[in-house]
């Protein structure tokens, strides 16, 4: 009896995956990957799953247009003006907006939620801090001019839209000042709270999350904008893409975000389910570790870019997940470079290797998330190496524990999805093409320095590229700065994603932008 028990028990918790005959009218059921989802703290997260959460629940300073990027437009901050200088921006902030609390959204929410990421310097806060911004002058930088202005005032005068830009990203959201700091604790600023709950104004709000298992949101009812159509969206962490497919036919779900190929091809023929596709912002390669010695050759990282099956894995292993892609500008970006010179070249690459000396081949290991297409993909790569002579020891882990290794540049080769944080072309050469301080206590922790990369000459072109206020120009040294480093750098970028949703068909309106963070479900209705 006691078994019977827990066994139904479990059915109404929804642990067994098929107890649902129907998702509820006024849920969105989603089955979705949740294993890099560490934190729920704006000025933290860092990482896929994490930053479509805070798109959903927070307001941001700035937006773009999902369809048109070059479009800006307003978001808490209703109008802006910049100084003839460059240097100082006056933002005109929204009246009537308030807080899933029931707290009004004012300037000192912006001011507060901006000075927070800066002095809390968590993984993305360098994305303010690149302009000048530190704890010792913050309170000068970012301040309120009155309850509906905010004024910042940057080091140097960039590209305008570069900036703004970067106001679009995760760590714009706007945090609840008092609620923030009424859970603050030796001076933390709430951090220690906010990794676990939430202070937001979005038309979503949090409600429940368990790690590696689900994440449910509410709908806020004092959103200041268009209500979202659903009372609750629930996200369960369904890893399998087989077993995502059959709860979507089974009508347990009704979105299925990460179908393979084969379950893709699968569910063509429903009528009951419809198959949409994106193309995103972002790309995957490999991080090859200079700190490792037979890595940091140049030969070697340029035999590796040899020994990629890259039509193979487009053709079988994504086939329509991803395209072709060997630069770190992804597509649709000013100054994409779209040349892909690498091609699976067992003999050349062979020819580099005896060129350092390693004609008999080494050993090497690749820390891999155990999810689909990594896995597959992590083995086929293992595949061609090997016909090159070099061992590929294949390390799996969840998300979270690949991208811990490899943010402590602990790993060999990491196998990963690197996504834009801004759709300025900066938000990518910054981290691929730039790397201020290549020691291990450096303040700036871009992929070139997890993969232990000095690169000062290339960082001074980065630099340069950034404060060309001429688009044409501006485009230029992007592309010229690509090019050198396809062939110098220490990774090896090899395709661009398209993300595939399948929904059944009923559900309409679910938002699919070009970056992991501009995906929403406020107009999803079923």
């Amino acid at each position: 009896m006691k078994k019977i028990c827990l066994i139904a028990l479990a059915l109404i918790l929804c642990v067994v995956p098929f107890s649902m005959a129907k998702t509820p009218k006024d849920t969105l059921v989603m089955a979705n990957r949740l294993d890099d989802l560490i934190t729920l703290d704006p000025a933290e997260i860092f990482e896929f799953a994490g930053a479509e959460y805070a798109a959903n629940t927070y307001d941001r300073l700035i937006n773009y247009d999902v369809d048109d990027v070059s479009k800006i437009y307003g978001g808490i901050a209703e109008s802006w003006t910049i100084s003839d200088d460059g240097l100082t921006f006056q933002f005109k902030i929204r009246k009537g907006a308030t807080f899933a609390s029931g707290n009004k959204l004012t300037a000192d929410d912006v001011v507060f939620s901006l000075q927070r990421v800066i002095i809390l310097d968590k993984s993305p806060a360098f994305i303010l801090t690149q302009f000048g911004f530190t704890s010792e002058n913050v309170k000068q930088t970012i301040v309120k001019v009155d309850d509906y202005t905010v004024k910042m005032v940057i080091n140097k005068p960039y590209a305008p839209t570069f900036f703004l830009y970067c106001l679009t990203s995760t760590l714009g959201s706007i945090v609840d000042k008092a609620d923030v700091l009424a859970h603050e604790k030796d001076g933390d600023l709430g951090y220690g709270w906010l990794k676990t709950n939430y202070a937001g104004s979005g038309p979503y709000k949090f409600k429940a999350w368990k790690p590696s298992e689900s994440l449910i949101l509410d709908r806020n009812d004092h959103y200041w904008g268009d209500n979202a159509k659903l009372k609750r969206v629930f996200i369960r962490h369904i890893p399998e893409s087989s077993t995502q497919r059959l709860l979507l036919e089974k009508g347990d779900v009704d979105i299925a975000r990460n179908l393979q190929p084969v379950d893709i091809k699968g569910v063509a023929g429903n009528k009951n389910i419809v198959v949409r596709k994106k193309a995103k912002g972002a790309v995957w390669y490999l991080g090859l570790s200079q700190k490792n010695k037979y890595l940091k050759i140049p030969q070697v990282r340029q035999a590796l870019k040899y020994l990629i099956d890259y039509k193979g894995i487009e053709g079988t292993i994504l086939s329509g997940k991803g395209t072709i892609h060997q630069a770190f500008l992804p597509k649709g970006f000013l100054g994409a470079l779209e040349e892909t010179p690498f091609s699976l070249n067992v003999a050349k690459a062979k020819a580099l290797l005896k060129e350092a000396g390693l004609e008999n081949g080494f050993t090497v290991t690749m820390d891999t998330r155990n999810s689909e297409p990594t896995t597959s993909m992590a083995v086929a790569i293992q595949g061609t190496f090997a016909q090159a002579g070099i061992k590929l020891e294949i390390i799996p882990g969840e998300n979270k524990q690949t991208l811990t290794k490899y943010r402590a540049r602990n790993h060999d080769i990491y196998i990963g999805r690197w996504g834009p944080d801004y759709m300025d072309p900066h938000t990518n050469a910054d981290t691929f093409a730039r790397n201020p301080d290549n020691s291990d206590d450096a303040k700036a922790k871009p992929l070139a320095w997890r993969n232990a990369w000095a690169i000062p000459e290339m960082t001074k072109k980065a630099d340069a590229a950034v404060l060309e206020k001429d688009a044409d120009k501006r485009a230029q040294m992007y592309l010229e700065l690509q090019r050198e480093h396809q062939q110098v750098s220490p990774f090896v970028i090899m395709f661009q994603d398209i993300e595939v949703v399948a929904e059944r068909a009923n559900v309409k309106g679910f938002i699919l932008g070009p970056s992991f963070d501009s995906n929403f479900y406020q107009y999803v209705t079923k």
